[in-house]
């Protein structure tokens, strides 16, 4: 008996040592993944070798690709080696439904099976395509649409008392919250929503395509909307700023005319609004779905069959946690707590440094990104 287990043993070590070889025997080729994620307890997307107290998406999937097979361990601590790229750098807590990332793999058999096997279930690989030699997710990407879920209590005029599980966002609030969010389409200098960018730093000219409020819906007994934002790029902490200075002008804490003011050069310090209802909806690929989606050889980056498993996967993970953070944390209404001593003006100083900083700083391209927009 004990030696027929032995061999048992021995056969199945035996078999898992000639499917690594065959692994190894497998071509690589240039795959997109399209992953979504919670990002609750993670700090952001993007992977810092040698800093393991900060865990971050990256980290579980570079493991979860070596122990399927799909990458040689080395590549896992290198990732230039299998050309690993990721389309946006979503922050410290953001979740994405259509994050995308590219890179080399080998082809291996049941390959997304194999390495949702090695993920934890608030990170899942939902589709997977064969794309040219030469794609990079992010430089190839024309567009991206992040949303933003708050409570829309946050709407509420300052001098209205509000219960919050009790507050329904009406008609008229709606209309002008969308009406200010329109004035964002377009090209401006945003500068002024960002840290380290000076007004003539040309990198903080960013084009919106478009930015809305859907119709509200009740989670949970408190009333909840969706504001979604498509844009070619965005700079670290925009998206949130952008947000924050219409909720600040809805409620009464500031003029309309500082939307205007804060594209020109003089300093304005706009609000942040919280990272929790951040995702990464959606990334765009137009220009490559029109040169190489129907050469015959590669498919379009479209993700129409995938968007059932989005839907489910948003439900399950992203809204919850969204709704039962905000519920436990509140963080919306902790913010909006700061927003009555909130000084919009910043002294010259703080400009002069600012400026400096923005002649150091790298462009945050591809985040709200950039490690935010996230944070």
């Amino acid at each position: 008996e004990e030696n027929g287990h032995q061999n048992k043993r021995l056969k199945s070590d035996a078999d898992e040592e000639d499917a690594e070889d065959q692994n190894k025997k497998l071509p690589k080729r240039k795959i997109v993944l399209l992953m979504a994620y919670s990002g609750k307890g993670y700090h952001g997307m993007q992977r810092n070798v040698g800093s393991s107290q900060f865990k971050t998406i990256e980290d579980d999937l570079v493991s979860a690709l070596v122990q399927s097979g799909c990458i040689p361990e080395n590549h896992g601590e290198d990732m230039k080696k299998m050309s690993f790229q990721r389309c946006a750098r979503t922050d410290k807590g953001v979740s994405a439904a259509g994050q995308i990332v590219s890179l080399k793999v080998r082809l291996i058999d049941d390959i997304l099976e194999k390495i949702n096997n090695h993920l934890p279930s608030h990170i899942r690989i939902l589709g997977l395509k064969r794309v040219t030699g030469g794609f990079n997710s992010k430089n190839k990407c024309d567009a991206r649409t992040y949303s933003y879920m708050l409570p829309t209590f946050a709407f509420a005029h300052k001098d209205h008392d509000v219960q919050e599980e009790l507050y329904r966002l009406d008609r008229e609030t709606l209309e002008r919250v969308n009406k200010l969010l329109a004035c964002y389409k377009g090209t401006h200098n945003f500068h002024n929503f960002t840290s380290q960018k000076g007004p003539r730093d040309p990198s903080a000219k960013r084009y919106i395509m478009e930015m809305f409020c859907g119709e509200p819906f009740v989670r949970e007994n408190v009333e909840f909307a969706v504001i979604q934002v498509k844009g070619q790029s965005f700079m670290m902490h925009q998206i949130r700023k952008m947000i924050g200075l219409v909720i600040a002008i809805v409620k009464g804490y500031a003029a309309e005319s500082i939307m205007e003011r804060s594209w020109g050069e003089e300093k304005v310090d706009v609000p942040k609004a919280p990272g929790l209802g951040l995702v990464l909806e959606k990334v765009h690929f137009e220009k490559y779905n029109r040169r190489f989606g129907n050469d015959g050889l590669h498919e379009p980056l479209e993700w129409t069959e995938e968007e059932e498993k989005i839907a489910v996967f948003k439900e399950q993970y992203i809204y919850p946690t969204i709704i039962n953070t905000e519920r436990e944390e509140k963080s919306m209404a902790n913010w909006l707590n700061t927003l009555p001593i909130h000084d919009f003006n910043s002294s010259a100083v703080e400009m002069q440094t600012n400026n400096k900083d923005s002649k150091k700083s790298s462009d945050a391209e591809g985040s709200d990104g950039c490690g935010d927009d996230s944070d």
